[in-house]
């Protein structure tokens, strides 16, 4: 395979990843991050490829969600990460509607629940197309970069900027991990509260 083919299947890839849900988006910017630092992929063409993809993405999502939001939020409810990513979402949504997208990016599912659930709820789309152009491309810099900055780190020792990258973005996701027990925990609690509370009764909907 030539140079420029395998640039183009690992643009390829990235566009893939980037464009369908559940896909490992963030090791494979990582791994293009690396192989850019080495000189084997364009940086720039890897990022631009990313955004591109992300956004698009987020267009599709949104649109279903305008179409067939109801079933799609459903199934996010059944599945308890992507069930309290979704609560976050929702109870901040008519507040801070742009900073709770652009930082749900960094939750799991947060850019695919976002978009479906703004399609559902027929939020605006010129400000949802702005919160995905700025949410995609300040998630695709810091997957991309944090990859580069490992490649330049270990100095063309690919496996080891591999692990450097990967490790620091292990470290990084703390946060979102904390969040999400602190949200099952609070979740917990609400349901206890209701299910002790002699005076509410269930809603028939």
């Amino acid at each position: 395979m030539s140079v420029p083919d395998s640039v183009t299947a690992a643009l390829g890839l990235v566009f893939l990843v980037g464009f369908v849900p559940l896909l490992p988006t963030e090791p494979v910017l990582i791994s293009c991050g690396v192989l850019a630092a080495s000189g084997k992929l364009p940086l720039q063409w890897v990022i631009i490829t990313a955004i591109t993809s992300c956004v698009l993405a987020d267009l599709v999502n949104y649109g279903i969600g305008r179409r067939i939001g109801q079933p799609a939020i459903a199934k996010f409810a059944q599945r308890r990460t992507p069930a309290l990513v979704l609560d976050w979402i929702k109870e901040r949504l008519a507040r801070n509607a742009e900073p709770i997208l652009v930082a749900g990016r960094w939750l799991p599912g947060g850019g695919t629940i976002g978009a479906v659930l703004c399609g559902s709820l027929r939020f605006p789309l010129r400000r949802f197309a702005l919160a995905s152009m700025i949410g995609c491309t300040l998630w695709c810099l810091y997957a991309t970069l944090l990859g580069y900055l490992g490649g330049e780190l270990a100095d063309d020792d690919i496996p080891l900027a591999l692990g450097v990258s990967l490790g620091i973005a292990a470290v990084l996701s703390l946060p979102a991990s904390m969040f999400l027990r602190a949200q099952r925990r609070r979740r917990a609690v609400t349901a206890v509260d209701i299910d002790d509370d002699p005076d509410l009764e269930p809603i028939a909907g």
